[in-house]
């Protein structure tokens, strides 16, 4: 029961060194009475009859000393009484609370740098895109969509234990592939994800004049997208287990779009974020889509009401109003018809139109970032230029000889203006990078098929304080930890990496018992003796205060002491106050 928390039995270490992710572990482990945990202000136990430092500190405070006077005596043990039963106590509450707090907003932090790297993930673009949703009993669900991303076929085969029909799925899927053209396989990366990787496999190498390429991609979320009354409306024709298959698809065509449909918390890139405070945390990330979204921009007439609710003056009962117009009267031609949609009036415009594109529309500008309030400075660029706008809009080789500086007037400022020419030099820029996949080792799909020294490709799912994870394709993520990250110290591990990114491991430990997998991104690294783990600090005496953490208690026995009682309380009455 307790082994996930066995690295914290008997540990000790200083409050100042306690990074964030341990002191959620340790928390989380006190939480579910696995771990004790006390906080030590002296590094030395106690010596009966001699004032300890903070006693001394107290004493000093007040001018109190034993000078053989009456009362020297009663005022010292008053001290040490003071300090044992009321001081201590009410500053280690605060010790705790202030330790939680760091940690919280720490953890806060990396999710959402998680989840901006995730939205912001290279899109494989309008590419027809077989969803491959795996599963053994079950079946594997197949959903194809064209390159706008509409479902055009939806199946399920059954090449897996305990069906076993190979032959029947491998057609079927190359019926569909070869009616509708499919470019890509999009193969989620859960359960029976590697024994359907190689089906992909086979069935690409079966239709070589399709060029198809095949990709794992992280299928987190899809189940709850799946269930959600959005999904229900907007693929009522199909079942939930069908629908996971399409956002499967979708997700490799555009990560952002489909995933703005998901609840930010259910994508799952974050560390102890069940533990985390809800409200804190969904602002967070809310405003971390809303950025994202922002900064790709929005094609209005294509974009889900999920996506154009987290356009900024956008809310979602506006978001449904702009695609009831659009289903009603066809596609937006021009910014300016934006403005006849019911309840967006002017402010709204203003904040919104610079980033929802009308791409084929009547003004080229329209697809591109500039706000048409800004289009008079581009009217001055034209004339200055002596061309039109065609000629103009994606012409680096003009755009580069201008001077910003001559267009500056008193309604837009050079940053403006310099903004402005280079989305003129390429409009609609794309800030997500290119699309590419990694490659998994064939022959090993389970932790038993590692080896130590392996140098494997895989994906990075998701980073944290202490590391990141890596995805190898063994249904199991292996833990690159930070001190295995680079030549140089780092203090972050997204100075080194982000998730999606493509990176090559070297094995280091694999223990399948724990599935747990240590990589390191320096394929030069000599392995450990077999059975030698990583150095781990033991326990010290520390010349300031530190947390200490025991072994598994009964589960019947309170933890943590008076301290711990204290802390729960706190934690307790604050909750209260903040709902």
């Amino acid at each position: 029961e307790g082994e996930k928390f066995k690295d914290y039995f008997e540990f000790r270490q200083p409050l100042p060194k306690l990074p964030s992710h341990r002191i959620l572990a340790l928390f989380r482990g006190e939480k579910e009475d696995i771990l004790d945990l006390q906080l030590l202000p002296d590094a030395q136990p106690p010596v009966d009859g001699i004032p300890g430092p903070y006693e001394l500190k107290i004493m000093q405070r007040f001018a109190i000393s034993n000078q053989g006077r009456a009362g020297d005596r009663w005022l010292v043990e008053t001290v040490k009484w003071a300090w044992r039963t009321k001081i201590q106590l009410h500053l280690g509450i605060d010790l705790r609370m202030r330790l939680w707090t760091s940690a919280e907003t720490e953890a806060v932090r990396v999710f959402a740098s998680n989840l901006r790297d995730l939205l912001l993930a290279a899109p494989a673009g309008a590419r027809v895109t077989m969803g491959l949703d795996p599963g053994f009993r079950s079946g594997v669900k197949v959903a194809i969509v064209d390159a706008t991303g509409k479902v055009v076929a939806t199946t399920a085969v059954y090449p897996h234990e305990p069906q076993k029909r190979w032959d029947e799925a491998l057609a079927t899927l190359g019926k569909l592939a070869v009616a509708h053209r499919v470019d890509l396989i999009a193969i989620g990366n859960g359960t029976a994800s590697r024994e359907t990787d190689k089906l992909a496999l086979e069935l690409v190498k079966l239709l070589p004049d399709l060029k198809m390429s095949k990709i794992v991609v992280s299928e987190a979320g899809a189940s709850v997208y799946s269930a959600s009354a959005f999904a229900s409306e907007e693929l009522p024709e199909l079942d939930v287990t069908m629908r996971g298959a399409v956002s499967i698809a979708r997700r490799l065509q555009d990560p952002l779009a489909e995933l703005v449909k998901i609840d930010p918390k259910a994508i799952g890139v974050g560390q102890y974020q069940h533990d985390l405070g809800e409200t804190k945390l969904a602002r967070s990330l809310d405003a971390v889509v809303e950025d994202c979204v922002n900064a790709v921009g929005v094609d209005a007439n294509t974009a889900s009401a999920p996506l154009l609710a987290r356009v900024s003056g956008i809310g979602s009962g506006l978001a449904q109003s702009i695609v009831q117009y659009r289903d009603a009267n066809g596609p937006f031609k021009s910014r300016k018809v934006l403005k006849d949609v019911p309840r967006l009036g002017p402010k709204a415009f203003e904040q919104c139109a610079g980033f929802l594109r009308i791409n084929g529309g009547d003004d080229p500008l329209d697809a591109s970032g500039v706000h048409p309030e800004a289009y008079p400075v581009v009217r001055r660029i034209l004339n200055a230029t002596k061309s039109d706008i065609k000629a103009l809009i994606g012409n680096g080789e003009i755009v580069r000889r201008l001077n910003p500086q001559t267009f500056v007037d008193g309604t837009f400022g050079l940053p403006t203006v310099t903004d402005i020419l280079r989305e003129l030099e390429k409009p609609g820029r794309d800030p997500r990078p290119a699309f590419k996949a990694a490659e998994f080792k064939e022959g090993v799909e389970t932790l038993k098929d590692l080896k130590r020294g392996m140098i494997l490709e895989g994906t990075v799912t998701n980073v944290a304080a202490f590391g990141a994870f890596v995805d190898i394709g063994v249904h199991q993520d292996g833990l690159v930890h930070i001190s295995a990250m680079s030549r140089t110290f780092i203090k972050d591990p997204r100075e080194v990496v982000k998730p999606g990114d493509i990176v090559k491991v070297k094995v280091l430990e694999v223990e399948v018992a724990r599935k747990r997998i240590a990589l390191t991104l320096r394929l030069d690294d000599e392995l450990a003796a077999k059975g030698e783990g990583p150095a781990q600090g033991k326990p010290r005496d520390i010349a300031r205060a530190s947390m200490t953490s025991a072994a598994p208690r009964k589960k019947d026995e309170p933890g943590g002491g008076a301290f711990a009682e204290a802390f729960r309380l706190a934690r307790d009455k604050q909750g209260k106050a903040g709902t």
